[in-house]
């Protein structure tokens, strides 16, 4: 009987694509020594990208997150992730940046660092594995997933074993961030993989985005997949992973181990139900099939965005003209997979195509230096025509070719000569005075307070429109509500 491992996204992948990344260190902590003795094989925490929300939106420290959930989490080790060359956001960094966030993640920490460049250019992340191995960690490299004529399953294979024969990594993962992967393709691709690289473990992480995650995992398993990536429902399905309490009912039943306790997983479960339900936050529900997905690729959050835009400029009705358009730009710049920051640059391309009425009458910069080969190698050439408007539309002022950026760190401690590498990191990533308003807010709190049973029980009883009367009574009190005429089109 084959043991199946699993990573758990619930703190990361589950609360970033359902509650974009708003999860609170004291939403958290309340279930993270139970999270330790469920039997993961590891716990995602993200990187330098959620650092980042995690100072802007939540006004909390990441570094004092880390600490405080480490102190909780000691048996399980916790997986660190990172996109090559831009860290956590959209410019290119320099390598000695970068190798400073991999140090302070072993030092508050971090046990394991994942890692995956969008253009599967192994020559942008080698460098951080191989440095990542040298200071103790486990070493994932990440396979970015997309559907076009150059991701073929023989290109997959091809660099999953150049992973292992280059940076040495300690097991592969496949990454299909935009729930792409169906069962038929999962079928091939992961045999595939599994040749190329023998004994070295295969992760399988899927999202729910067009409703075949589920499917998928089981069939990944069925191939060759050694550990999957679930999320505890309510944090899951939706465009988050699988449900880990159906994923692990449903392998069982098909005769395979899964090592989790269920009793824990559980309680989790009801912990963060009553979290969503008290902030008014969403849970993840089965999405329906949607076919036009595996055209545009373009992610859910963005397609949230575009309404947003859209809607400002009066074109609400463009919607659908803009998805096209994400899908012809995307072919005609080689194939980039949409993940961060090509979904951005191919997005915004689109936007503006759409709304100024005319292809590439503007160029970004961040379109001209991707086709200039800032990013790394594309995997399939640009149009020519539209290369030629791109280069004939885009900044004057960009080199013709890409030159490696200056080391960063002594321009970084010089200009923040009294305050540590963690704060000099998050002033690096974080714009304007987001740091200090982090810091002002003052210490992270970890306590969350449930609401009363009573006050549960009436945001339950306004939830339903037809009740005419309310009553309630305990020995020491009585309610009554009454719907009357002036408040008869709304819930007592």
């Amino acid at each position: 009987m084959k043991k199946i491992r699993i990573t758990d996204q619930t703190l990361r992948d589950g609360q970033q694509s359902l509650w974009a990344s708003r999860m609170t260190t004291a939403m958290m902590y309340p279930v993270a020594e139970r999270l330790d003795h469920i039997g993961f094989e590891a716990i995602d925490m993200g990187g330098g990208g959620q650092s980042g929300v995690t100072v802007r939106f939540l006004k909390e420290n990441p570094w004092q997150r880390m600490d405080l959930m480490c102190a909780k989490i000691r048996r399980t080790p916790w997986v660190t992730a990172m996109r090559s060359k831009g860290g956590g956001g959209f410019n290119v960094v320099p390598d000695d940046i970068l190798l400073l966030w991999i140090e302070r993640f072993v030092a508050h920490g971090m046990r394991q660092f994942r890692l995956f460049d969008p253009l599967i250019d192994l020559d942008n992340l080698v460098f951080q594995l191989k440095y990542a191995k040298s200071v103790g960690m486990y070493t994932i490299g990440a396979l970015p997933y997309s559907v076009s004529p150059v991701h073929t399953d023989e290109l997959y294979a091809s660099k999953a074993r150049e992973f292992i024969e280059r940076a040495g990594v300690d097991a592969i993962m496949l990454k299909d961030a935009g729930g792409l992967l169906t069962p038929d393709r999962v079928r091939t691709l992961v045999p595939a993989i599994k040749k190329a690289i023998g004994d070295v473990t295969l992760e399988l992480h899927t999202h729910c985005t067009t409703g075949l995650g589920p499917l998928v995992t089981l069939e990944g398993v069925k191939v060759g997949a050694d550990q999957i990536h679930t999320s505890i429902a309510p944090l899951a399905n939706g465009a988050a992973q699988p449900s880990m309490q159906t994923t692990v009912r449903n392998l069982r039943d098909m005769g395979y181990s899964v090592d989790v306790d269920d009793k824990l997983i559980n309680e989790v479960s009801e912990h963060f139900y009553k979290v969503a339900r008290q902030e008014g936050k969403p849970v993840g529900v089965p999405a329906e099939y949607d076919a036009f997905q595996f055209e545009h690729q373009v992610p859910g959050g963005m397609i949230s965005h575009f309404k947003l835009q859209l809607a400002q400029a009066g074109l609400s009705h463009k919607l659908d003209e803009l998805l096209h358009e994400c899908a012809r730009i995307r072919k005609e710049l080689g194939w980039p997979i949409m993940i961060t920051p090509f979904a951005q640059f191919v997005g915004t391309q689109a936007v503006l195509n759409v709304v100024n009425g005319e292809r590439y009458k503007i160029v970004p910069d961040e379109i001209k230096q991707f086709a200039l080969g800032y990013n790394g190698k594309l995997l399939a050439p640009i149009d020519p025509n539209v290369l030629d408007k791109i280069l004939a539309g885009g900044s004057q002022a960009i080199p013709p070719k890409p030159s490696t950026p200056e080391p960063g760190v002594p321009l970084l401690r010089k200009k923040y000569p009294n305050i540590s590498d963690e704060e000099r990191l998050l002033r690096y990533a974080c714009a304007g005075s987001q740091v200090d308003e982090m810091l002002a807010a003052g210490p992270i709190k970890t306590e969350y307070r449930y609401d009363q049973p009573l006050v549960d029980m009436l945001k339950d009883i306004a939830m339903r429109p037809k009740l005419a009367r309310v009553y309630i009574e305990k020995p020491d009190m009585k309610i009554e509500f009454r719907r009357t005429a002036e408040n008869a089109a709304t819930p007592p």
